[in-house]
């Protein structure tokens, strides 16, 4: 009798249909790339970021929301056959202008982490949040103490409580 009681459990445990975890949809995650793009475009009108490859967003079971794109911090100027070098000063100003923009980019980084916890209210608070920015530079410039890669995370449910939200993200630079 306790053979069949327990054959009889496992049978209706198995053919029970399996309980879907909670995830983010892919149109939520299309629109938080577009939305990413955008605060890049928009940061300056004078002095604009430039968007090489645009926001790209998965979403990994388990693990979180992670977001990269490619951008060049200023619109460089690029050589040509009618300007084929840059002179000292040149490389010295385009070096100065994209320092000075890595505060903005981070901030505009903090504010799309903040927007995605929000926004991406399938995903479990106890996922990630990850922002990966890849700085695109010329060969000719001067990248000496500049990060090639700045990549921000935090949880999502501390970036939720937006008291601890600044302290829980962990900023990292290549």
């Amino acid at each position: 009798m306790r053979l069949l009681c327990l054959f009889a459990l496992a049978a209706a445990a198995f053919g029970q249909e399996p309980v879907e975890k909670p995830r983010p949809d892919r149109v939520a995650i299309a629109a938080l790339e577009k939305a990413f793009n955008g605060r890049i475009r928009k940061a300056s009108n004078t002095d604009p970021m430039e968007v090489m490859n645009a926001a790209q967003g998965v979403y990994l079971q388990g693990f979180g929301a992670v977001f990269t794109a490619e951008l060049d911090l200023i619109m460089t100027p690029g050589l040509s056959p009618f300007r084929q070098n840059m002179t000292k000063p040149e490389i010295e100003r385009v070096r100065a202008r994209k320092a000075d923009r890595l505060p903005m980019l981070k901030m505009i980084m903090r504010e799309a982490m903040m927007e995605t916890a929000a926004t991406l209210t399938g995903m479990p608070p106890e996922e990630n949040v990850v922002i990966a920015v890849a700085l695109f530079h010329y060969h000719w410039e001067d990248w000496t103490g500049m990060p090639a890669q700045i990549v921000m995370q935090a949880p999502r449910k501390k970036l939720l409580g937006r008291a601890s939200a600044d302290s829980a993200i962990q900023v990292q630079e290549y």
